[in-house]
C-alpha cells in the first residue's frame, strides 16, 4: 500500500526524517494513519482519527513554538527601539538575541510556508506593551499592520539585531510619511 508523501515502491527513513524534519514526519505519519483506518481489514478498536489528529498535534506544537520564539524576538525588538533610553536595553537586546537563536534551533524548512506572520507581529505588539507598562513608556506609534520581518530577516543566522530594528523603525516611518 502507498502513503502519500511517500516514494512509491520505497520506504522512507522514517527516523531520519523524524530527527531532521518533525513537522513533514508528523504530516506523513497522520496521511499513513487515516489510509490504514481506511481498511476494512484492520481492528476499529484504535481511534484511528484521533491518533493521526495526536500525531499532527506534534508538528502544529513545533510551529507554534518556533511563532512564540519569534514573537519574543521582536517583542524584545520592539520594547528597544520604543524605550531607547531604559535601562533594560541592553537586557531587550540579548534577550532578542537569544529567542532569535533558539528559534533557529527550532526551526525546519518545512514551516515556512506555515508560520503564521500575522499573528506573531500581533503577539510581538502585545508582548511588547505590557512589558513597556514597567517602566512607564509605550509602544511607538505607526506600527504597519503587516510585520516588516519576514523569515528572510529573521530566520538567519548570523542574525542582525541592529538592521532588524532598523527595519522596524523604518516601516514605522514609512507609514507615517504616507499619512503627511
Amino acid at each position: 500500500m502507498d502513503f502519500p508523501g511517500i516514494p512509491e515502491g520505497g520506504r522512507m527513513d522514517q527516523s531520519s526524517l523524524y530527527d531532521d524534519d518533525i513537522v513533514t514526519w508528523a504530516e506523513q505519519q497522520a496521511a499513513a494513519v487515516r489510509a490504514l483506518a481506511s481498511r476494512p481489514d484492520l481492528s476499529n478498536a484504535l481511534d484511528w482519527e484521533n491518533v493521526a489528529e495526536e500525531i499532527e498535534s506534534v508538528g502544529r506544537s513545533q510551529i507554534h513554538a518556533v511563532e512564540s520564539l519569534l514573537a519574543q524576538t521582536l517583542a524584545h525588538l520592539l520594547k528597544r527601539l520604543s524605550a531607547p533610553g531604559v535601562t533594560a536595553g541592553d537586557h531587550w537586546r540579548e534577550e532578542a538575541g537569544t529567542f532569535q537563536i533558539t528559534a533557529m534551533g527550532r526551526y525546519e524548512r518545512s514551516m515556512r510556508q506555515r508560520l503564521d506572520w500575522n499573528k506573531i507581529w500581533s503577539s510581538a505588539q502585545a508582548l511588547a506593551t505590557l512589558g513597556l507598562i514597567r517602566y512607564g513608556d509605550t509602544l511607538i506609534p505607526n506600527l504597519p499592520v503587516q510585520c516588516p520581518l519576514g523569515p528572510d530577516e529573521l530566520l538567519v543566522s548570523p542574525f542582525d539585531l541592529d538592521a532588524a530594528q532598523r527595519r522596524i523603525a523604518e516601516s514605522t516611518v514609512l507609514k507615517s510619511a504616507r499619512k503627511s
